[in-house]
């Protein structure tokens, strides 16, 4: 008995010792430049001919311990490609020789891991400008450290979309939501969602290196998700008034409907502030309008207004989310303040918002777990991305504490609604 249980023990330890795991090279990210080369499941990393720009993956160890890594890539018959690997602070080089269409490894041996958590898996070529480093299909982990390793082994590179929901429960005639954001870190391809609601959307994005926007979207009816030119007159929402400076226009591909958008450079670290109102004008047409406060003018600006049909309700499903919308930079943390808010019934009474609860698309499911809720300087947070140790459970509720501040400046007055 005692020389079977040795064995299993001994067999135990071997499959751990000997456990592997195949990571894609299409969930790599790139640095500096996040587009500096080809990335596509079919053919894997192409056409990366720059040797400053760095391939790089991300993955949580769970077991510290030793462990092997290597390259399967591609290289015309007779090329050569000169490759370094940096893990947990020890870099490896290795010279490979092509052999046409079939895979070769580099094979960078072992790297001590010697505590858990998220590792950076650092690829450079050390060839000369101009020459392709090969077509990088799998980087393969082995041994101890490999055992229960945590990647994102999906083509999506996008950080999880992060949400709170806001509870309104016993209140059926919510005409106003007014939410202050403040971006705390904001990477390109960033949409900070102040004022969410059954039927539309409204905060701030950084959309180019030069370009930030706030942003008003309300959705038509129907179910069409790709194409507003599908969408019939009867379903789509209508343009009723926008701002000074303000684009309207259509917008698909998510859901169709209305969109407008402001070019604004908010500023990293000051605090924007959005209230959306809604007026129903009949038993089935409500106008959704969008008011964005602008900071240095000291004043609240109309950004747009659109009749809704098939509705004739007032708000609800009331949320806040941040979202990283392009994919090539996932690997960075996004994270913003979501505080101070409030909801006003039909009646004028403004009624303080100090619960919220969390939630994530699929891709945190089990994809990508850096997925964060918390309190912090009063305020709730949001935070996706970043390779960050932890996560928040979906549904976790949280609170944070009262400030009892309604946006008692807003005059809905001072604006024209028809």
């Amino acid at each position: 008995m005692k020389n079977i249980i040795l064995l299993a023990l001994c067999l135990v330890a071997l499959g751990r010792a000997q456990a592997e795991l195949r990571v894609p090279a299409f969930t790599a990210y790139f640095a500096p430049d996040p587009d500096g080369a080809d990335i596509s499941p079919r053919s894997g990393i192409s056409n990366w001919t720059d040797p400053a720009l760095q391939v790089l993956w991300f993955g949580e160890i769970k077991t510290p311990g030793s462990l092997n890594c290597a390259l399967e890539l591609r290289l015309p018959a007779g090329a050569e490609s000169k490759l370094r690997l940096t893990v947990a602070g020890k870099s490896q080089e290795i010279t490979v020789k092509g052999q046409g269409s079939d895979p070769v490894t580099a094979d960078f041996g072992a790297f001590e891991i010697p505590a858990a958590g998220y590792q950076k898996f650092t690829l450079e070529s050390l060839n000369a400008a101009g020459k392709s480093a090969g077509e990088l299909q799998t980087l393969v982990l082995a041994g101890p450290a490999a055992d229960g390793a945590h990647f994102n082994l999906d083509a999506r590179r996008n950080a999880a979309s992060v949400h709170l929901a806001y509870p309104t429960t016993g209140f059926t005639n919510v005409d106003a939501f007014y939410c202050e954001v403040t971006g705390m870190e904001t990477p390109l391809w960033t949409y900070f969602e102040a004022c969410g609601w059954h039927r539309g959307y409204f905060g701030m994005q950084v959309n180019s290196p030069t370009e930030r926007r706030i942003i008003f979207s309300v959705w038509d009816s129907g179910n069409e998700a790709v194409s507003r030119s599908k969408v019939g007159e009867a379903d789509r929402v209508t343009l009723i008034a926008k701002g000074d400076g303000v684009n309207a226009g259509d917008f698909g591909n998510e859901g169709t409907g209305g969109h407008s958008h402001l070019v604004y450079d908010w500023k990293t670290g000051e605090k924007q502030r959005f209230l959306v109102m809604a007026k129903p004008t009949d038993a089935t047409h409500t106008i959704y309008s969008g008011y964005w406060f602008q900071p240095e003018q000291n004043k609240w600006r109309l950004i747009s207004s659109w009749k809704a049909p098939k509705d004739g309700k007032y708000l609800h499903g009331l949320y806040s989310f941040c979202e990283n919308f392009g994919g090539s930079n996932g690997q960075l943390r996004r994270k913003a303040l979501y505080g101070n808010q409030w909801f006003r019934t039909a009646d004028g009474e403004w009624h303080e918002q100090t619960t919220a609860t969390f939630s994530h698309d699929p891709t945190g499911k089990s994809d990508r777990l850096d997925r964060f809720m918390g309190v912090e300087d009063g305020q709730f947070f949001l935070s996706n991305g970043g390779f960050i140790p932890g996560f928040t459970k979906f549904g976790t509720p949280f609170t944070r504490p009262a400030t009892g501040r309604p946006p008692a400046d807003f005059d809905p007055a001072l604006f024209s609604q028809k």
